[in-house]
């Protein structure tokens, strides 16, 4: 009887997780697509759920508020967004996005300066991470190849030391890089998954060509 009621616990704990992971991934497709108010309801669905909830993908992970908070910004509703995204760093200091996306609303609600420092170290932050997956990791290869979020980055990170900053133009390149990378995850996932699938086929036809040498 014991043993019963525990497998039953874990089957509804394995088929709530599966709903979570549903209507995040949901989520996560309207967001793309730039269906903001879709993709906030999926995240708050998921946040309601699993408030520490965590999206991830190869070495790829964000939290749930940060994609709640990146929703929000799209939206205008900035005092939830910089509430969101607060949230999303207090789970995780080193969540690059949310430190980004939180200078944006920072600026666009009038305190630039602060604004300018979230966005800065954000940049640092998402730069640094894909200089060591190059350099480091396996899943190099996949992520930024072409290296067209680093080198916008460090664009932006000139402009701003040399207190050069168009903010019109620094709000739109930010907002891009936040584009780039989430587009960057779906790209990288699939042309690792195209490469392993290549090594298969290499692997099947060597053994069938041994197997017909013998």
């Amino acid at each position: 009887m014991r043993t019963r009621f525990w497998c039953f616990i874990i089957a509804l704990l394995s088929c709530a997780a599966c709903q979570t992971a549903g209507q995040m991934q949901s989520g996560r497709q309207a967001f793309v697509m730039g269906k903001n108010e879709e993709a906030l309801d999926h995240f708050e669905t998921v946040a309601k759920s699993d408030p520490g909830y965590f999206y991830r993908s190869g070495p790829f992970h964000e939290n749930v508020w940060t994609y709640i908070g990146r929703s929000q910004y799209n939206t205008g509703r900035l005092d939830e967004a910089r509430r969101s995204l607060e949230q999303a760093l207090a789970l995780d200091r080193d969540d690059y996005l949310a430190r980004i996306y939180l200078g944006l609303t920072l600026a666009r609600s009038g305190d630039r300066r602060a604004g300018l420092q979230e966005i800065e170290a954000g940049m640092r932050g998402l730069h640094d991470w894909l200089e060591y997956l190059t350099f480091n990791t396996r899943f190099g290869v996949y992520w930024d190849p072409n290296r067209e979020i680093r080198n916008q980055i460090e664009k932006d990170l000139e402009a701003i030391s040399n207190r050069n900053v168009d903010w019109p133009e620094l709000i739109s390149n930010a907002e891009w890089l936040g584009k780039k990378t989430e587009e960057e995850v779906d790209t990288a996932r699939l042309d690792e998954w195209r490469q392993r699938q290549f090594r298969d086929d290499r692997f099947r036809g060597s053994g069938i060509g041994i197997g017909v040498g013998f």
